[in-house]
Order: structure tokens, then sequence, then C-alpha cells
């Protein structure tokens, strides 16, 4: 009996193995969605991260990869054109932008930055076409190891994010857009 009482008091003592989590689960889409993904090459080791880990988060919201089409661009200023033409063509549900524009003391990069930003959301408002930026401008960023390997991951963190920002967009406009046909808004 002594046996028994003390194999009950070890059992109760071991912690119990947890759950492992449930997977998060996203509402689907009324509509196939076609996503179109510009990336800049300036740093493509660090930007194409952000590509990567988007194509995977989005796939997880049930956009297949198959529906998102890339394109690339020698570097973030020559975005904007891209997704206004992408926009245009009116294939595209969304358009996603990628990029890193870095100080490289010939020129004020904070002022490609902002007009890559501007020029972003004047492509959305004029087309409707929902326009992300995963376009980014360090504070500091020198050409090395450390650097490199600290954006990489920061660029798929982002690529995380913007595809969350991009399916929570397109659900919302999915069922503002049926709100405004059914005459409700």
């Amino acid at each position: 009996m002594n046996q028994t009482l003390l194999e009950a008091e070890t059992k109760s003592h071991i912690p119990a193995t947890p759950e492992p989590p449930l997977a998060p689960v996203h509402p689907r889409f009324a509509k196939p969605q076609r996503i179109a993904f510009v990336q800049a090459c300036w740093h493509r080791e660090v930007v194409q991260e952000a590509r990567i880990a988007f194509l995977a988060e989005i796939e997880a919201r049930h956009v297949p990869r198959s529906a998102v089409d890339t394109f690339e661009v020698p570097g973030s200023f020559e975005i904007p054109l891209h997704a206004q033409l992408l926009a245009k063509t009116r294939r595209y549900t969304a358009i996603v932008a990628a990029g890193l524009v870095v100080d490289g003391g010939i020129y004020r990069h904070e002022f490609v930055a902002d007009t890559v930003i501007k020029a972003l959301m004047d492509v959305q408002l004029r087309t409707e076409v929902p326009v992300f930026s995963a376009v980014l401008t360090p504070q500091q960023f020198h050409e090395s190891a450390v650097h490199y390997e600290f954006f990489r991951k920061h660029f798929a963190i982002k690529g995380i994010e913007v595809a969350e920002a991009c399916a929570s967009t397109l659900h919302g406009l999915e069922r503002l857009r049926g709100q405004v046909a059914a005459g409700i808004v």
C-alpha cells in the first residue's frame, strides 16, 4: 500500500506535458486573391527575407503562393512606378513593396524613403488597390556581418507583419465592398 501511495505522490509532482498551442485559424476569402510583391534588388540578400516570410504567412492565411507574383526592380526608388502599372492592370487585389533604403553618404536617404512611401500611398489612393510597404529606412546600417544578420531577421519579421496587414485589409475590403453592393453602407 505504501508503494501505491508513493507512486501516486510522485506522479502528482510531475508536471503535465503542456498541450501544443493551436494553430491560429484565419478566415477564408470569399473570392480568390492575387497579390503582386515588388522587391528592390539593392541589398537583395536582406530584402528577400521579407518576401520569404511574407509568402509563408500569406499562405497560412489562405492565399496560395501561386497567387503571388514577384517582381524585382533595381532599387526602392523604382518600386512606385511598378506598383502603379501593376495596379492599373486590375489583375491584383493587393501590391506589397519591399526594399531597404540606406544612408550611402552621397544623397539624403530620407528623401528617397519619403518619396517612395508618399508615391506608394498615392498609387493606392488613385487606383483603389491597396499597397503595403516593407520599405525600411534604418537609422544606422553598416556593411558588416552583424548588421546584415540583424536586418535579415528584421525583414523576416516585417514580412510576416506585412502579410498580416495585407490579409486583414483584403478581408475588410471584401466585407466593405459586399456591404456597399448590398446598399448597407
